[in-house]
């Protein structure tokens, strides 16, 4: 058995047949996303093997920049996790607390530019790389305009995040909704549903910065 397969089923559920990669990388997602909420530093090493297996999935089902898109997770994984093993000593004072904030207009514009510009630049690489390196990628990518923006979304999304900008919250719904929508096209529903929950979180968690920026004043 090749558990880096997704033609090895682990099981089949109402006619849909399970994958050991699907099922495992997609329960580790979910277990990553819900320690890392807790301020559980568990939560990135889980991290680690959800982007690992992602990795291998989004490659079968030919999501290239998806798989792309893991390898900076999982450089952001290994950042995290470094970073709550080792605290600065003053990380108590909230005199140097990173506060929320709304981004201006301005800021707003270059990154809505920088993710229109990157969405179209990957797209062009994706669409592509089975013509450049066909012995690695030898199917086109699938959805790759769709797919970069999903891809080139999440990592401004991500700077946002730790830069704690109330915006992050809102392309994270929109990341995630594509993202479902994408997940359903290319068959891996587990995945799909997962994100459909993602989109969700994104909403509490942009009602719940809104409510804190509110309480600064």
């Amino acid at each position: 058995m090749d558990f880096f397969s997704i033609e090895s089923i682990f099981f089949e559920m109402w006619g849909y047949p399970m994958s050991y990669l699907e099922f495992f990388g997609t329960l580790a997602g979910g277990i990553a996303v819900w320690l890392t909420a807790r301020a559980n530093i568990w939560g990135w090493v889980i991290g680690l093997i959800n982007v690992t297996l992602f990795f291998f999935l989004f490659f079968q089902v030919q999501l290239y920049p998806d798989m792309f898109l893991q390898t900076f997770f999982f450089v952001t994984n290994l950042m995290g996790w470094w970073r709550w093993a080792h605290p600065k000593p003053d990380e108590e004072d909230k005199k140097n607390e990173l506060r929320i904030s709304f981004m201006p207009v301005r800021q707003l514009a270059i990154f809505f530019s920088i993710g229109v510009l990157g969405t179209i630049l990957m797209g062009g690489l994706a669409s592509n790389l089975h013509e450049w390196f066909p012995v690695i990628f030898n199917h086109p990518s699938a959805f790759p305009y769709p797919d970069s923006f999903v891809t080139v979304m999440s990592i401004v999304a991500t700077y946002l995040m730790i830069q704690k900008k109330v915006e992050c919250w809102m392309i994270w719904i929109v990341v995630d909704v594509v993202a479902t929508g994408l997940y359903f096209a290319k068959g891996i529903k587990f995945v799909g549903i997962e994100y459909l929950v993602f989109c969700f979180i994104a909403a509490f968690g942009l009602w719940r910065w809104m409510k804190e920026y509110k309480s600064y004043s």
